[in-house]
């Protein structure tokens, strides 16, 4: 898979657009032009290695890629995160797809988990995560998965920053659901299709990973 032109799907909205890889959740960027979102997904290439590295996939990807579907923006788009399901997201995981994404997204929280401890508490300001610091950064991801979560039917109490046994109780409990599904339906009534929770998951995870280690202070 690693050889071949990576698939993406592109979600067009009318202030930016976001590139996500098919077969690689997380891996996801925005940018204002279909190209500039494209480009994008290239320059953040090296640093989703990292995440495909802790997960034990190999990722070597081309620098073009497949675009597999292209599906109209929302508000959520305009907000600034992939908001659409695509019909690429509806097809089927197989068992050894499904078991290669969920890697991929502990590879992800891995990521998050890394970052907690050793990225500096207050961080720099910018555009990007509302003014955060460090702890209340990973503790908006962690109350923004149990919400994703039970759009996959699993539901559990949101686990406090820090404790790291209610964090590994949840997240298993969410790899197990993602692992174990292969339908092209939401897992319940009116929620995300598999293939979609986890690149959006992983999405969030990885933007806030990125976010931590752009806006650590040097040194």
């Amino acid at each position: 898979m690693a050889s071949r032109r990576p698939g993406v799907i592109l979600e067009v909205g009318t202030r930016r657009v976001f590139a996500s890889a098919v077969d690689w959740p997380g891996w996801c960027r925005p940018g204002r032009t279909e190209e500039a979102a494209l480009g994008a997904l290239t320059v953040y290439a090296p640093r989703y290695a990292v995440v495909a590295d802790r997960a034990g996939v190999p990722f070597g990807p081309s620098p073009a890629y497949d675009v597999e579907d292209r599906v109209p923006g929302d508000a959520t788009t305009e907000f600034g995160a992939p908001g659409t399901v695509s019909t690429v997201d509806r097809a089927p995981l197989t068992a050894a797809a499904a078991r290669r994404q969920v890697a991929l997204l502990r590879g992800a929280w891995d990521e998050l988990d890394r970052v907690a401890v050793e990225a500096p508490e207050t961080l720099r300001r910018g555009p990007r995560g509302g003014g955060r610091d460090r702890d209340a950064v990973v503790a908006h991801v962690l109350a923004a998965e149990r919400s994703y979560a039970r759009t996959v039917g699993v539901k559990y109490p949101e686990p406090a920053p820090g404790d790291t046994d209610a964090i590994e109780s949840a997240r298993a409990a969410l790899a197990t659901a993602l692992v174990e599904v292969s339908t092209v339906e939401p897992l319940v009534g009116r929620g995300w299709p598999a293939r979609y929770a986890l690149r959006r998951i992983a999405w969030h995870v990885l933007d806030h990973v990125w976010e931590i280690e752009d806006k650590s202070p040097p040194g």
